[in-house]
């Protein structure tokens, strides 16, 4: 891969630039130089809070896009809440063909939210004399970031050796460990054992070091008794003042789903807790609606003998009680028959309870302490002398989960953060049913026929996929009061998020220009915008009223809808789960653009995370590709570039600079080289183009494979400036329009080292309603506008006119009709596009003529629900009945890109 521009490298050099004003600070560790304006009239990027933080940032890291041609490689920038400058870290996200920046990041320390106008400016580049947060030395980093000082070894089997405040040590080892069961429990008479991993270390690397942010990224494998199981990456995020650690968890399945049942997945640490008193050792954990648990390990409180208001109430509001010898005789002399409860659980194993329980000693009775609905997972171990809050984002989304204290009587105490609960059943990934005899091909198309479902044997199988998981570590000096955990549960769970506002978004260029504000002007776009806002509202809904929850399934959309039980089709093959079908992520992001709502991009990001890992292949034989939609996020024997497309990630990546996504990107720069084995269309098409056996060569088709080829190539490019991708990207869009008819050419064979696809002699015809509804029409906007290739532009442009042209127009340019064509409202958008560059007025006229036409997609606005009541339900619920995530993404996605390509003509 070429060389990126020095400015581009994040390393343990001082790459990532710091910009301030002068009357800046940071804390501790870095300080705050002047920053100086540059051309008369900059560019402001205006920003708003997602929303308002009511308590201090812990630092917060967000993308901004640019212009085309207004921002140098080199500037530096500025970042003004009202009148304050606060001093920021900046670092390139992508680049615009000319060499200016099109999006950059920017990471803000610890501090006050204060209400306001934030925005971001160009400013002449200055010289930083800001410490950096990361000391390294031959055998350890050490992060300082002012309130947290943590020491990781370059060697060894922890995460961190120590966190420390206020030079006293609150956390020691962090480890990961993985808890496997080697026997299937369906049979309650089975015997079966339960082994232990612990996490092992192959690679320490330092991501980013500035004096703001650092970035340390550990690899390695779970492993036991000479066995290695689940890969993982764990990212460690330090913030200049912030007491607090983000770590980013990503496990990849690669075990057998027939023997290995995964008991737990864990995050461990040790707490010193020294001399303090039992009474003076505290448990925290956070419930709902702000409550909070809390008690201590050895209770002063409703004894037989009151030991008086200044024990109780200090232990209560956990702090340090009066000495020992302040207490009356007959309580002192009977401290040691109180019992010390030295463990203690959170479990959640739903998304509606959770519970609380704790025991004295290993081999004594658990007692339930406490029940609850939706915890917020997040708990503290420590004393009045300082401890170690500690919690999982989307706690019960993800369940089973599960927080653990144990040894909290001893001198050291321990706390495992289980992203999979011990307490919970064995994960079982296995295939949901047994195939049916399906063996030969006649038999697989039958079962598709039926049940919508692609099966092969071997296909279903979840090797490979992956999970993200998200956790927080706060070292705190002291016991934090119930009002504080739950402001630290929070900050957890909803993280602050900083974003450009809607307005800056739309009109910097960025993801082709494809999205406009909403406008309620006109009675025509007015319904519009009523009906974007019911699907996203109606899907919201529908993920708590169905409970779209779990730790593989938090994030996803059910596909269909069965009308006569009045539930989605989870369990009838292609019909379950979604795995981004006909770009469900693509409209959440673009709804989240044009609206700003919190909510949409909570929503979005939840999504994302999810179609990026599970869906995906990561390792093994299908890797890098995804899987269509099952029952199984893997179950599907069609195994697609379409759902593990660069294109789906960008937005996220682009607006929160999340390293995590950014590997799910690069992983599929060569993933068109997998299409040599694995034929994406498989039963669907008997008759596909076989590949050849030249490995140089692969079969790929114009629409999904290459468009999500090409999104991955594009990303690269303007990530890095790579040449090789932009190489390939550039002669794959060339060969395409030199094909006889272009996109309508359909697929051909594409020479793996250089994306350059052989011309097709026949001069055939064939296209799929498909092509264009996984992100080839997206990133087709964008590259139109980026590449001065007049030939791909008008290949393209020629395909949005005709695919919706009557069949009199398509047999004059083509030779034939295009036949029956599905998704025709869908398609409106590219005839919309088609307008759009061409200024042909009856173009975006006959767009919304399609568009309102609802063939192949929905005439009548499906904003109206129906209440369905028991006996004829479980629960009772509100059902719109002629709504599919297919029919919502694709009505979303035309109804915004006509508005931003064709508004004026909506009413003509």
């Amino acid at each position: 891969m070429a060389a990126a521009p020095a400015f581009a490298q994040l390393s343990t050099n001082a790459n990532t630039r710091l910009v301030t004003g002068a009357s800046a600070t940071l804390p501790a560790a870095a300080t705050a130089t002047p920053s100086k304006s540059i051309a008369p009239d900059p560019p402001v990027a205006p920003l708003h809070w997602l929303e308002q933080p009511t308590e201090p940032v812990r630092g917060v890291t967000w993308g901004v896009p640019w212009p085309k041609g207004s921002v140098k490689a080199d500037s530096g920038f500025q970042l003004l809440a009202g009148d304050t400058e606060s001093p920021i870290q900046t670092w390139p996200l992508a680049y615009w063909p000319d060499g200016s920046l099109k999006w950059t990041a920017h990471a803000l320390a610890h501090g006050n939210a204060p209400q306001g106008n934030w925005s971001v400016r160009p400013v002449k580049r200055a010289k930083s004399n800001s410490s950096l947060l990361i000391t390294e030395t031959g055998t350890h980093l050490h992060i300082n970031t002012g309130k947290l000082q943590c020491e990781i070894a370059r060697d060894g089997h922890v995460l961190f050796e120590t966190l420390s405040t206020q030079n006293q040590t609150t956390a020691a080892q962090g480890r990961l460990v993985l808890l496997v069961q080697q026997q299937d429990a369906d049979d309650e008479q089975t015997r079966f054992s339960v082994s232990r991993f612990e996490g092992k270390i192959s690679k320490l690397t330092v991501e980013q070091n500035g004096p703001v942010r650092a970035v340390v990224k550990v690899e390695g494998h779970h492993a036991h008794a000479g066995r290695q199981l689940l890969p993982f990456t764990v990212r460690l995020y330090f913030y200049a003042g912030s007491e607090s650690i983000r770590l980013v968890h990503t496990i990849i399945y690669d075990a057998d789903e027939q023997k290995d049942f995964i008991r737990g997945i864990g995050v461990r640490f040790d707490v010193p807790l020294g001399q303090q008193e039992l009474h003076n050792r505290h448990i925290r954990f956070a419930g709902e609606n702000d409550g909070v648990f809390a008690e201590a390990v050895r209770g002063l409180t409703g004894l037989r003998r009151d030991p008086g208001k200044a024990f109780t109430e200090a232990q209560v509001a956990g702090k340090a009680t009066p000495g020992n010898g302040q207490l009356s005789d007959n309580v002192s002399k009977r401290l040691q028959y109180i019992p010390a409860f030295g463990s203690y659980t959170l479990f959640q194993p739903t998304p509606d309870a959770f519970e609380i329980q704790k025991q004295t000693k290993p081999g004594h009775s658990w007692l339930q302490s406490a029940y609850g609905k939706r915890s917020a997972g997040t708990g503290y171990l420590g004393s009045p002398g300082g401890g170690m809050a500690f919690g999982i984002r989307n706690f019960w989304q993800s369940h089973p989960a599960q927080l653990d204290i144990r040894h909290a009587d001893h001198d050291t105490g321990e706390v495992t953060l289980w992203l999979w609960a011990p307490r919970a059943e064995p994960m079982d990934l296995r295939f949901y049913h047994d195939g049916m005899g399906q063996d030969t091909y006649a038999e697989q198309l039958e079962g598709l026929e039926i049940t919508y479902e692609d099966y092969e044997p071997g296909f279903g199988r979840p090797y490979g996929v992956a999970r993200t998981s998200e956790m927080q570590l706060w070292a705190l000096p002291a016991t934090p009061s119930n009002a504080e955990l739950a402001g630290i549960a929070q900050q957890i769970q909803s993280p602050p998020v900083l974003v450009p506002t809607p307005a800056w978004l739309a009109s910097s260029g960025v993801f082709g220009g494809a999205f406009s504000l909403p406008d309620r002007s006109v009675p025509a776009k007015a319904d519009i915008e009523k009906q974007l806002d019911f699907y996203f509202d109606y899907y919201k809904n529908q993920v708590e009223v169905r409970h779209w929850y779990g730790f593989w399934n938090y994030g996803d959309f059910m596909h269909a809808y069965d009308t006569d039980r009045h539930v989605w089709k989870y369990d009838v093959g292609g019909f379950a789960w979604d795995n981004s079908e006909l770009s469900t992520d693509i409209w959440l992001w673009y709804y989240l653009l044009r609206s700003g709502r919190a909510d949409a991009f909570r929503m979005a990001e939840a999504m994302t995370r999810h179609t990026g890992e599970v869906d995906v292949h990561h390792i093994g034989p299908f890797a890098p590709l995804g899987s269509r939609h099952n029952v199984m996020h893997w179950g599907c024997s069609a195994k697609q570039l379409r759902i593990s497309t660069a294109t789906n990630r960008r937005f996220f990546y682009y607006l929160t600079a999340d390293e995590r996504t950014g590997d799910l990107m690069r992983e599929q720069i060569d993933a068109v080289k997998t299409l040599q084995t694995i034929v994406p269309v498989r039963k669907v098409n008997k008759s596909a183009p076989k590949n050849t056996e030249n490995t140089d060569l692969a079969t790929v088709s114009f629409g999904t494979d290459w468009g999500a080829i090409a999104g991955a190539w594009l990303t690269e490019w303007e990530r890095t400036q790579d040449k090789a991708a932009r190489d390939k990207l550039l002669s794959s869009m060339r060969t395409i329009a030199a094909q006889p008819h272009g996109f309508f050419t359909g697929s051909s064979l594409m020479n793996l080292q250089t994306g350059a696809f052989q011309r097709e002699p026949t001069g055939k015809i064939s296209v799929s309603h498909l092509s264009a509804v996984f992100g080839l029409a997206e990133v087709c906007y964008e590259l139109t506008s980026l590449v001065d290739d007049k030939a791909f532009k008008q290949a393209w442009i020629d395909y949005c006119r005709l695919y919706n042209a009557t069949p009199e127009a398509q047999k004059a340019e083509l030779g034939e009709s295009l036949k029956k064509l599905n998704l025709q409202q869908g398609h409106s958008r590219l005839t919309a596009f088609a307008a759009k560059v061409t200024g042909d007025k009856q173009l975006a006229t006959r767009a919304w003529q399609e568009f309102h036409r609802g063939q192949g997609g929905k005439r009548e606005a499906a904003d109206q629900t129906i209440a369905i009541n028991a006996p004829d339900v479980l629960n009772p619920l509100q059902e719109a009945p002629r709504v599919s995530t297919n029919g919502a993404a694709q009505w979303s996605l035309a109804a915004m890109q006509c508005l931003a390509f064709a508004g004026d003509a909506i009413g003509q």
